[in-house]
């Protein structure tokens, strides 16, 4: 569905979901950008995809209706051929008794796609508009398990005499329609349709893996034979404009693919081991909208804390934890949210994961000397209100930053330290004056990613003394106060409308906690179900502690008080630790008891 810039513009104002100043801003951001009003709206978070779609629907008189891949029967989808499915972005989805048989589209005004559909189907159906999400979500279900899809593949020819000797790379292997390029394609086609943040291609004496790694954890999805990887690593060279024929040093590379109406880019890394050449591939979905805080689990005082800290006319917010605890996400909400035609907003990151249009965006370069320091030093110079610092490794950095912050710029960073408090020494580590922390850094914000118990099968369980016993230690609750305190938030956290099998499906009439200790928990179902391809969980959601620095806290810094006493401090101060929040969640059913020990054991 492609809405025309004036038609767009009328619906809007038709439908009163925007008023004649956002109506104004996004004509003056359209013109600047040169994009789609129906891209600038979906986004700004003004209109979501679906409500764009049934806005559409209503103002065209076309049937809107919402797909689920689940409820369609393979034998309906196998009315229209998948080719011509997906060529038309159009899904049959249902069949009444009088054999009319309901279609969905993505663009119903599409006479030609009409047209050919009344050919192949009959005169006998009825059209309705669907978002487009949804229709590829269900052409995916046109294939089966990647297994059997790259078997077909890889075994549609003649197999050579034996499948564990490496094979010299055909010209004819790298072409567009080759087996490998089908296999190539297959592989990150699955990986996207899991949902995975990395494919691993990894070689072994006599075979091949690929693992995806899907909500942080790496699943084995299948074995190749050995024969293909000299091919598979070329196409896969070629397709990121790396040099095929050199096998004995690290190459790095990118290149974008589209896929169901998405554009994703993949980050491409090649390292020599011994049994030949791995390559892993980050998949980075560049069509994705920023989450908002909610969204990424932020509530209560945490919320309100760092909310308050962005939009300070200066100052610096840092953002802790380990590699792959969301850090570049939170950091791509922040901006997003600031970014406006009115503001200058500059980073320097290493890489760049997501883009940001209306954003200047550097990547670092070593090797043609565009460091962290000299990237800042260089931003410093381009008139910028906010700048993003995408990590502080060393002295220089810090005090570039720091200075930065002091002189009416809004500097955001991160830190790799365990936690919020943690991070007020590692600067000083570094070099820099405690009275410069103090006077600078507006908040700190520690976090990992947990994973999120699957809604459609996740059960509750009443605990046993042994596990209430564990519980109590792990999380600090000694005390009859320690569970009132954990009561208040439970509640506080329902009335933030942070999820939970209470908000959302009304099952357990009680909370899960009370001021005498915890009657029902949650976990992962055993074996899964469809929705979570058998996981027990779907998706990821953050844990976090947020650091106000409070005049009380920036004395502590002055004076060279141990992180462990600034943290005491900020809890007094109602402060919520990462572990404590996590407690929370699996409360609500948002994730289990494990998962927040297994990201908060070494904190």
């Amino acid at each position: 569905m492609r809405i025309a810039d004036k038609a767009l513009e009328d619906f809007l104002a038709k439908s009163g979901k925007v008023d004649a100043d956002q109506l104004a801003m996004l004509e003056e951001q359209q013109k600047t950008e040169k994009r789609p009003l129906q891209d600038l709206v979906i986004a700004g978070n003004i209109l979501n995809e679906r409500d764009l779609t049934k806005l559409y629907a209503d103002q065209a008189d076309v049937p809107f209706v919402e797909l689920n891949p689940k409820d369609i029967k393979r034998e309906l989808l196998k009315e229209l051929p998948e080719r011509i499915a997906r060529q038309y972005n159009a899904v049959v989805f249902d069949v009444d008794e009088d054999g009319v048989r309901y279609v969905a589209m993505a663009d119903p005004d599409d006479i030609q796609a009409l047209n050919f559909l009344q050919k192949q189907l009959g005169n006998n159906i009825r059209v309705y508009i669907a978002p487009e999400s949804q229709i590829v979500a269900v052409l995916d279900t046109y294939r089966g398990n990647i297994s059997g899809e790259l078997n077909k593949v890889i075994y549609s020819e003649e197999a050579s005499d034996s499948d564990q000797e490496d094979e010299e790379v055909d010209e004819n292997d790298l072409k567009e329609d080759s087996p490998i390029a089908q296999t190539v394609n297959l592989i990150i086609e699955y990986g996207i349709k899991v949902g995975a943040s990395d494919i691993h291609i990894e070689p072994r004496e006599k075979f091949v893996i690929v693992r995806y790694r899907i909500d942080g954890l790496l699943r084995e999805a299948n074995k190749l034979p050995r024969r293909v990887l000299n091919a598979l690593v070329s196409r896969i060279k070629i397709l990121a404009n790396l040099k095929i024929d050199e096998h004995r040093a690290p190459q790095d590379g990118r290149f974008k693919i589209e896929a169901g109406g998405q554009v994703f880019a993949l980050r491409v890394s090649t390292l020599p081991i011994v049994d030949g050449e791995k390559v892993v591939m980050r998949i980075l979905n560049e069509s994705s909208k920023a989450s908002s805080f909610e969204e990424l689990g932020f509530w209560g005082g945490a919320l309100k804390v760092l909310n308050q800290a962005i939009v300070q006319p200066n100052g610096m917010i840092l953002v802790t934890g380990p590699t792959g605890s969301g850090k570049s996400t939170t950091l791509f909400s922040v901006l997003s949210m600031l970014n406006t035609p009115s503001v200058n907003i500059s980073t320097v990151e290493d890489p760049v994961e997501y883009r940001i249009p209306g954003i200047n965006q550097v990547q670092v370069n070593p090797i043609a000397g565009m460091t962290f320091a000299n990237g800042l030093r260089s931003l410093l110079r381009q008139d910028p209100n906010i700048i993003m610092v995408g990590e502080i490794r060393d002295s220089e950095t810090a005090d570039l930053a720091i200075q930065a912050a002091l002189t009416g710029h809004l500097v955001f960073s991160t830190l790799h330290t365990s936690d919020a408090a943690t991070s007020l020494p590692r600067l000083l580590d570094m070099g820099t004056e405690p009275f410069l922390i103090a006077s600078t850094v507006r908040a700190v914000v520690a976090q990992r990613l947990v994973r999120r118990l699957c809604p459609d099968c996740r059960e509750t369980f009443e605990p046993d003394s042994g596990t209430l016993d564990r519980i109590k230690a792990s999380f600090g609750l000694v005390g009859e106060k320690a569970f009132v305190r954990i009561h208040e938030l439970e509640e506080e956290a329902q009335k933030d409308g942070i999820g939970g099998a209470t908000a959302d499906k009304g099952e357990v009439k009680d909370l899960s906690s009370t001021a005498r200790g915890i009657n029902r928990l949650f976990k992962a179902h055993e074996d899964g179900c469809d929705t979570c391809n058998h996981s027990g969980y779907k998706g990821r959601i953050g844990i976090y502690e947020v650091l106000e620095t409070t005049q009380e806290i920036q004395k502590a810094i002055i004076n060279n008080t141990p992180s462990e006493e600034v943290e005491s401090m900020a809890i007094n101060k109602g402060m919520l630790s990462m572990r404590l929040d996590g407690f929370v969640k699996a409360l609500r059913g948002q994730t289990s008891i494990e998962e927040v020990m297994r990201v908060t054991s070494t904190s």
